[in-house]
Parts: C-alpha cells; structure tokens; sequence
C-alpha cells in the first residue's frame, strides 16, 4: 500500500509540475497573471487530495466542494499533459526545421499565449462534452445461452451494474436514476459486481447517499461483491453499508438460487494489499458446488480469466477497467486486460466485463459509456 501511494504522489507531483511550468512559460510578460495562476494552480491540484486526507477538519459543504474541484482538476490536467505533449512536438520539429527563424519575440509570445488560449479552450469543451456523456446512462442487452443442467428454470432476466462509486458527485439522485433504470427491466435478479463505494460510508450516510438501493425490486433479491474501492474506503463500514440497504454481499461465498444456479462471489484481490489476507483460491469455493448446476460468478477485477474455465464456471461477471474512461487510457486497458470491455467466450465459459455506470474521479467519460447491462440468460438442455 505505501509502495502504491509512493508511485501515485511522484506521478502526480511530475505531472502538475511539467503542466504548471509550460502554462507559466505561457505567460511569460504577465507577471500579475503569473500570481494569480500560480494561486488557481496550486487549489485546483491539491483540492482532491486535501479533502480526503482532511475530511475531519472540513465541513461537508467545504469538502464537498473541494471534492468536485479536485476531481475534475483529474480530467483537466489528463488533456492538459496530452495537449501540452503534442505542442511540445511540434514545438521541437517547427524548431528543428527552422520555421521559426526570422520570426520576432513579440510573435513568438503571441503564438504562446494563442496556443495557451486554445488549448483551455479545446479542454474544457472536451471535459464538458464528457461530464454530459456521462448523465446518458445506456441500457444494452445481451443474449447468452447456458447449459442449465439440473436447473429447473428455463430462462432469466438478470441486470448487472458495476462500479457505481457512490460519492457526493454520484450521488442520490445519480443513484436514483441508475435504480430506476434497473427497475424498468423488471429484473429476476440483480448483480452488483464491486465498487459501488467511492467514499466512506460514513459520509455516504451524513448526505442520505444509498437509500434508493432499497427501492430495486427483483424476484431472487440483489447480491453484490467487493471491489478494490469497498477495501479502500473501509471494508468493515463498507459491508455493514451494503446490508443496510438489503443487498447479500457475498465474499467469497455462494448462494444456490431456486434450486436452479448458482452465484459465486469472490472477494475482489485487492484484499491481501489492504487486509494482508488472501482470497479463497477458486478450486476450493466449487469444490463443494453440485456440477449439475450452473455457476454464474462475479469477480471484480478481471485477471487471470483461465482460472474460471478450470473450474466449471459457465459465466463470469466483471467490472474495474472503466475501459479506460478517459481516452488514451482505453488503449492502455486494452493492453492490461485480455477483455478491457465487453463479452467474451472460451471453451465453456462466457464472460462479460462492464465499463461501469458510474465514474471514479471526475464524472467524466471520453471514449467510453456508462451502462447497465439486461443479461437474458436462455438455460438450454
């Protein structure tokens, strides 16, 4: 854990400095701007993380605030280094091919300054483009056929939602919308596969953030696992939260479901970084399973896919990757994950990866969707 923080604060500390050094070369001639730019840089760089780790010393308005600032400080400051990168490029070719030979200094800085200008300009269009992408929740559907063995249901009409991310920015009323989606499916049973925190419970509470997870109406109930963000934000308040609002949280546990399939939880890996135990290896959470059965299971992060077809598992629901949520970061998940988004099949076992309904950070997505998946599952013969 202090490995992972220790990586986190030198990125993070490198990359607002490189941001902060071109926008101060920018206005270069405007020492009265350069104050106050180096004020509005250091509130909007500090503001996420000096909320979370001085809760206590703030009011929930304050916090709340400093909350939404820092988070959307993330999106600007991932198009800001991508901005400045290219015009960094073209800088270092446009200098190398002598095109900026024989030009004045006057022109020089305007060109800085116009190129500054356009670059906030063409950011903030790009973030609001995303902050509204991200109010579209998608509803899509998708068709699997499962061998239902023993099972005596023919067909279910199951919803999967991941990493909600509960927050004072995804809040209830953000909830109550996702709720009320789900409920429009008429769903048998819905599946929560982690990360529905993105605070503590306890400020989740103080601000009424929840009580619309006891509205979804489902025939089998709603079961949901942990994430790496239920361990983060306290895994002990986390589970209390979760079955307060009538939601089965299953950690590596199942539960046999009208004598027809089974739902297998695992605890998400993130478990041994922050508890120093280990999750159950997955041999021993089937060994006791009946094979006549189908078994759908949830399992937060998806790595190491080959382990669910070693164990009879018909299919696999995951969440974590947000595809990337903010372009270029899709291609890196892409590169990390053997299915960054979406439906895959090997052999006997299916799997689906969700990019999410909700967002971690900033409500922001470029390049991908938020979305809550309709499963309907044919059990064949």
């Amino acid at each position: 854990m202090i490995f992972f923080f220790s990586i986190f604060f030198t990125l993070y500390a490198a990359i607002n400095s490189y941001i902060f050094i071109r926008g101060w070369q920018a206005l270069e001639g405007y020492p009265k701007l350069r104050i106050l730019y180096t004020l509005l840089f250091v509130v909007l760089s500090l503001s996420y993380l000096v909320a979370k780790f001085l809760t206590k010393y703030f009011s929930s308005t304050l916090y709340d605030v400093l909350l939404w600032i820092g988070s959307f400080w993330f999106a600007f400051m991932v198009y800001f280094l991508l901005s400045i990168f290219i015009i960094d490029i073209l800088r270092f070719f446009f200098v190398h091919s002598n095109i900026f030979s024989g030009i004045s200094r006057q022109k020089y800085l305007l060109i800085k300054q116009s190129a500054g200008i356009l670059v906030l300009l063409v950011v903030f269009i790009i973030i609001l483009l995303g902050y509204l992408n991200t109010t579209d929740i998608k509803t899509k559907t998708l068709n699997l056929s499962i061998s239902k063995g023993n099972g005596k249901l023919n067909h279910l009409n199951a919803v999967l939602v991941s990493d909600i991310h509960l927050s004072p920015m995804d809040d209830e009323k953000f909830l109550s919308h996702i709720v009320n989606k789900i409920n429009e499916l008429n769903p048998d049973i819905v599946l929560i596969a982690g990360d529905l925190f993105d605070d503590k419970a306890k400020i989740l509470e103080e601000r009424g953030i929840g009580e619309a997870l006891n509205n979804i109406n489902s025939k089998y109930g709603t079961f949901a696992i942990t994430g790496n963000h239920e361990f983060i934000n306290g895994i002990e308040s986390a589970t209390r939260f979760i079955e307060k609002h009538h939601i089965k949280l299953l950690r590596d546990s199942s539960i046999f479901i009208d004598d027809s399939f089974y739902i297998l939880g695992r605890d998400d890996r993130s478990v041994a970084q922050f508890t120093g135990k280990s999750r159950a290896p997955l041999k021993d959470l089937t060994k006791n399973l009946d094979n006549n059965f189908p078994i759908i299971m949830m399992d937060h992060t998806p790595f190491g896919l080959e382990e669910a077809q070693k164990n009879n598992i018909a299919l696999q629901l995951s969440g974590h990757t947000h595809h990337g949520q903010m372009f270029p970061a899709n291609l890196i998940t892409k590169m990390v994950y053997e299915v960054s988004w979406g439906y895959l099949e090997k052999d006997k076992t299916q799997y689906y990866v969700s990019c999410g309904v909700g967002t971690w950070g900033p409500r922001v997505r470029i390049g991908s969707n938020s979305e809550i998946i309709n499963l309907k599952i044919n059990f064949a013969k």
